[in-house]
């Protein structure tokens, strides 16, 4: 028996009506008819490629993060254009602005929540294989390392904790299942 646990909005309100985020405040209903305040971000949406090559090793990015104001290891990825942007084009889209690549062989390994609680972003997860290179075509603002990492090694480094980033944790461990990479 599973008990109903939604929650039914009763009102909204936008507080911030950004470029990429827009933020509300909405009232709901509870399961048992109390009621609460909800505040969310609303995101249009992003994808992820965890590209990996012939010989097993993973395609990365070094790139700078303003909110934690650190450098983050990632793979690429980026928002949608817009909302009903088909995704598989957008994930190659992203990995060749990003990486210069293109792939022959695309994977949907499926969708990320990067922050339930509050965001109902939703990133979709791609594997690429066959990878060719090609010329790199970042953003006007967009600056990052490209650079490369068994898969083996990056889910030593996802399991150690020295990957903080969440779609690079949740991408490569799936990654490794599919493709059959242990743990040694």
């Amino acid at each position: 028996m599973n008990k109903d646990l939604t929650e039914k909005q009763i009102s909204t309100e936008l507080l911030f009506d950004g470029t990429v985020l827009h933020v509300y405040k909405d009232d709901v209903q509870l399961p048992d008819g109390g009621t609460a305040v909800r505040e969310l971000i609303k995101h249009i949406g992003a994808v992820c490629v965890i590209p990996v090559t012939d010989d097993g090793r993973v395609v990365l990015e070094r790139q700078y993060r303003y909110p934690i104001s650190r450098v983050v290891i990632e793979i690429p990825a980026g928002k949608l254009d817009y909302a009903d942007e088909d995704r598989l084009e957008a994930a190659k889209r992203e990995l060749h602005e990003e990486t210069g690549l293109t792939a022959d062989k695309w994977t949907d390994i499926g969708l990320y929540y990067p922050a339930p609680a509050y965001s109902d972003e939703k990133i979709t997860m791609y594997l690429a294989q066959g990878l060719h290179k090609g010329k790199q075509d970042l953003d006007e603002d967009e600056f990052l390392e490209v650079f490369t990492m068994p898969l083996a090694e990056l889910v030593e480094k996802v399991l150690s904790g020295e990957i903080s980033d969440g779609k690079t944790q949740i991408a490569a461990l799936k990654a490794a299942a599919i493709l059959g990479i242990h743990r040694e």
